[in-house]
């Protein structure tokens, strides 16, 4: 799926028609599998009957062209501190390993161009995308075969890994650390908690990116939340700080830049990324790398092969499923043991191949079908083993549609896309049609991850959107002709589709909601002028929305700085995370403010 120029979220109104769902195909079915829904369930996903109005209408440009992707959709791999029903997405979600996060809306006419994006599965997306375009033209053009530059062979340097007590993101291009400028930082968090009012928390600390980045910059990932250390990955270097202070506790340089990781790792804390082969500008993504986010060793490295032009033309999607990492690409998904790097399965029996998992404990995976026009056109929701790949069971889309991303593993929430309309289904665990959602008069927008990175897009990793047993929540976009936006939420009904209620965010501000947890919903509340953001939560029947964490509206203009950024928030600690980092020149980038945390 491609995206549209500047990378733009998937927004629009949703609830498209989808005609009757074909009939769900099964090489091992569970019992019950394909039979007829309950009375008074709508008879198939997409064609459910829906009321007049804009549900068949054509969306806002978004997300639906956008690469498949999966991501941390699954619960976390233990309870959360609310035992919160389980449910997939990085963005908010907290584990022993990762908490979820997402990213804030504020000001997205700051947010650099990304170029323009298209085809199925992650075609032809980022700087390489372009340059393999180039190449194709005028190779075919001339009459010619088809040949791939690539960088030599797979460069086998081992990672470094440095201890440091002091404070800094990373390390330059020449692997040199740099001064992020720590003293200002602090000086400047201390002057904003100065003027902090009852009831708001404090900032604890704010850092710089403090690298010189290449001419594009460099796509952050993570952070990720282990024990007292936060992490996250840029460039080459993997890096841990503590979530107190943000003082760097550890720094692993990596063999090559990075280009893909999951949205969360596995439940005692290792993660594989993926790196390119060689530091060339054509170098492919097609190198792995275990680190674990504990200590910030280094472990096991594989290089894995693509071949043929889609795999070539596809972005990575990366995601971990228990012991499993698996590397989701157009025309097929390979699957390592996170543990020691062992190869479980690669390209599956038949012509239909996972393109995408969701993370978490059930592996959920986006299959595209190629057809006789070779357009992967026909898609599948299957459930896999994430050891043996053996397919549990299978939903096929409607032909013509694609998955765009799982909003929620448990309950299975999937949002579908087919050019410019939008909709979104409820499965049952059997893979078996549940509901489609109403979407009526409003808006919608969610923000993924692959919607700010250059390379990778994983389908588990959204904000604005949170699931539980009984209820979808998602955030209505904010007029654009508003000068102090202002949103709202909407909770539907899982069995119905039908929205049961909406809250409304403080006025000049916008609620974008992160996860469930003990029954009450968690929501980014993003800082408007002199207003300062923080998590905010509604109990099932709605209402006014309650802080749970208040920034200081000192620190307002800094945090809405964080436009489009990560959130986390875990034990009482809120981090924000910009996805990318670019600036004008050398001295932007290094300056620019990469991550801030607030708590008491």
């Amino acid at each position: 799926m491609a995206q549209p120029p500047g990378g733009q979220p998937l927004q629009g109104s949703f609830g498209a028609p989808y005609d009757p769902p074909p009939e769900p195909v099964q090489p091992s079915q569970p019992p019950g599998y394909g039979s007829a829904p309950p009375p008074g369930q709508a008879a198939g996903p997409y064609g459910a009957p829906v009321q007049p109005g804009p549900y068949g209408t054509p969306a806002q440009p978004g997300p639906y062209n956008a690469p498949t992707q999966p991501g941390p959709y699954n619960a976390p791999t233990q309870p959360g501190p609310y035992n919160a029903p389980t449910q997939p997405g990085p963005y908010g979600y907290p584990s022993p390993a990762q908490p979820g996060y997402g990213y804030q809306q504020q000001q997205q006419h700051q947010q650099p161009q990304q170029p323009p994006r298209s085809g199925g599965g992650g075609f032809f997306r980022g700087s390489r995308g372009a340059v393999i375009v180039a190449v194709l033209a005028v190779v075919l053009l001339a009459g010619g075969g088809i040949w791939f530059a690539t960088s030599g062979g797979d460069d086998e340097s081992k990672p470094t890994a440095k201890a440091s007590t002091g404070p800094g993101p990373g390390a330059t291009g020449d692997g040199k650390a740099e001064d992020p400028g720590t003293h200002d930082l602090r000086a400047e968090a201390d002057a904003l908690n100065a003027q902090r009012k009852p009831g708001e928390a404090k900032v604890l600390w704010l850092q710089e990116g403090g690298v010189d980045l290449p001419r594009n910059g460099s796509d952050v990932y993570g952070p990720w939340i282990v024990g007292d250390t936060v992490v996250k990955a840029m460039f080459h270097t993997v890096s841990g700080y503590s979530v107190t202070d943000g003082s760097r506790k550890w720094s692993l340089r990596m063999p090559s830049n990075l280009c893909a990781a999951p949205s969360q790792p596995t439940a005692d804390g290792k993660i594989v990324f993926g790196i390119k082969t060689g530091t060339a500008d054509d170098a492919l993504c097609n190198s792995l790398q275990m680190v674990d986010l504990t200590t910030g060793r280094a472990g096991w490295r594989k290089t894995y092969r693509r071949q043929g032009a889609w795999d070539l033309l596809s972005d990575v999607s990366m995601a971990i499923n228990g012991d499993t990492v698996t590397v989701g690409r157009t025309s097929r998904t390979d699957a390592f043991r996170v543990s020691d790097g062992t190869v479980l399965f690669g390209e599956l029996p038949g012509n239909c191949q996972p393109f995408g998992f969701a993370g978490g404990p059930v592996a959920i995976a986006a299959t595209s079908c190629q057809t006789a026009a070779d357009d992967h056109k026909e898609q599948q929701v299957q459930r896999i083993d994430p050891v043996t790949g053996k397919v549990q069971w299978t939903y096929k889309v409607k032909k013509g549609w694609e998955v765009a991303q799982f909003y929620s593993v448990s309950p299975l929430v999937v949002s579908l896309k087919q050019e410019d309309k939008w909709a979104i289904i409820v499965l049952n665990e059997n893979g078996t049609y549940r509901s489609q959602l109403v979407g009526g008069t409003d808006d919608y927008a969610t923000k993924c991850g692959g919607d700010l990175l250059t390379e990778g897009k994983n389908l588990d990793n959204c904000l604005g959107v949170a699931a539980d047993d009984r209820t979808v929540y998602l955030a209505t976009e904010p007029s654009e002709s508003d000068l102090t936006p202002t949103n709202k939420v909407v909770a539907f009904d899982l069995n119905t589709g039908q929205a049961k209620w909406k809250a409304v965010a403080p006025a000049g501000q916008t609620l974008m909601p992160m996860r469930v947890e003990g029954g009450r919903l968690l929501m980014y509340l993003a800082a408007g002028k002199n207003k300062g953001g923080g998590i905010a939560s509604l109990p099932p029947a709605g209402g006014t929305p309650q802080m749970v964490l208040r920034h200081p509206a000192a620190a307002a203009t800094v945090e809405r700085g964080f436009f489009d950024s990560r959130v986390v928030y875990q034990d009482g600690r809120c981090f924000l995370m910009h996805a990318r980092i670019s600036g004008i020149d050398d001295e932007d980038e290094k300056s620019m403010k990469s991550m801030a945390g607030f708590g008491n």
